[in-house]
C-alpha cells in the first residue's frame, strides 16, 4: 500500500482494481447505493474541477467511453451545460454499446440538445475546447489500449489545450500503473472514493490530483479490511492529494500546487460508479 496524503496531512489508503471493484459491489449490494447516485456525485465533482481549468471561451469537450467512466463524464457534461458552459460530447463507441447508466446520462443530454458526435468529430472538437475531459476508460482496464480508443487518446494528447481525467488517466492501469499502450497525459486527475495504486507510478508523469467523495459510507470501506479508515472528507467533498508512498523515491509530490499550464505530450509507445 502507498501513502497518499491530503494537503492537511491526513493519510488516505489506496486500492487496486480488484479491491475497488469489491468496494463498488459492497456499496451497491450491502449498503443499497445506486450506481446512478455515485455517478451523479462523481459527475458534479468532475464538473466543478474542470471549471477551475477554464481560462477561455472554448468550452469543454468530453471524450466518453461506453461504461461507468464515460457515464461520469456525461454527468459532468450535464452540470457544465447547466452552468452555461458550452459542452460537446464525443462518444468513443456507438451509442448502442453504452451501459444502461451511461445511456441514461446520454438521453438527458440529447433532450437538452447538447451536441453529440462520434470519433470523426474528436480532432476538431478537442482542438476547439478550452478543456477536454478524459472519461474513456476507468479502473476496469485489463490490457494496454490499442485500436480506436488508442487513436482517441493520441488525439487528446496532441490536440487538447488542457486535459482533466476522471478517476485515472485512460490507459493507466489502476493496480500496476503504466503497462504500455496509449495513455492520456492530463493536467489534472479527479480520482473517486479512494486513490488508485497505479497513480503512484512516477513514470506516469501525473500533474494535479484530487480525491472526490461519491457517497460511499466509511463502513463500506472498512469492510474491505481497511479497518482504521477515517473519512478525510470533513470539510470538503473534493480534496487535493499528494503521494508519499514507497513505489519509488520519485513518487509524485506537490500535487496540491497551482494549476499547471497546457502541455504538448508525445503519444505513448505501442499501440468502466462513474469509474469502471
Amino acid at each position: 500500500m502507498h501513502s497518499f496524503m491530503t494537503a492537511t496531512g491526513a493519510r488516505v489508503p489506496d486500492v487496486g482494481a480488484a479491491r475497488m471493484r469489491e468496494l463498488d459491489r459492497i456499496a451497491t449490494e450491502t449498503f443499497g447505493l445506486d450506481l446512478l447516485q455515485m455517478m451523479e456525485n462523481a459527475g458534479r465533482a468532475l464538473a466543478d474541477t474542470v471549471r477551475g481549468f477554464l481560462v477561455g471561451n472554448g468550452g469543454v469537450t468530453i471524450m466518453a467511453g461506453p461504461g461507468g467512466n464515460g457515464g461520469g463524464g456525461l454527468a459532468a457534461a450535464r452540470h457544465l451545460h447547466g452552468w452555461g458552459i458550452p459542452v460537446r460530447i464525443v462518444l468513443a463507441q456507438p451509442e448502442a454499446r453504452s451501459s444502461r447508466a451511461a445511456a441514461h446520462q446520454l438521453g438527458i443530454l440529447r433532450a437538452a440538445n447538447v451536441p453529440v458526435g462520434g470519433p470523426d468529430m474528436a480532432d476538431a472538437w478537442v482542438a476547439e475546447a478550452d478543456v477536454a475531459i478524459d472519461a474513456l476508460v476507468g479502473y476496469g482496464l485489463g490490457a494496454p489500449i490499442e485500436g480506436e480508443t488508442a487513436d482517441l487518446i493520441r488525439t487528446l494528447n496532441r490536440r487538447a489545450r488542457r486535459i482533466v481525467s476522471l478517476d485515472l488517466p485512460s490507459g493507466l492501469d489502476a493496480t500496476h500503473g503504466v503497462i504500455g499502450g496509449a495513455i492520456v497525459r492530463p493536467a489534472g486527475i479527479l480520482t473517486l472514493a479512494l486513490p488508485k495504486t497505479g497513480l503512484a507510478d512516477p513514470t506516469a508523469d501525473l500533474a494535479e490530483l484530487w480525491l472526490a467523495d461519491i457517497g460511499i459510507p466509511p463502513e463500506a470501506i472498512r469492510q474491505l479490511g481497511i479497518t482504521e479508515y477515517a473519512s478525510p472528507f470533513r470539510g470538503d467533498a473534493r480534496l487535493s492529494l499528494r503521494c508519499t508512498g514507497t513505489w519509488s523515491a520519485r513518487c509524485r509530490e506537490g500535487a496540491h500546487t497551482s494549476h499547471v499550464p497546457a502541455r504538448a505530450f508525445a503519444p505513448a509507445p505501442g499501440g468502466g460508479s462513474g469509474q469502471g
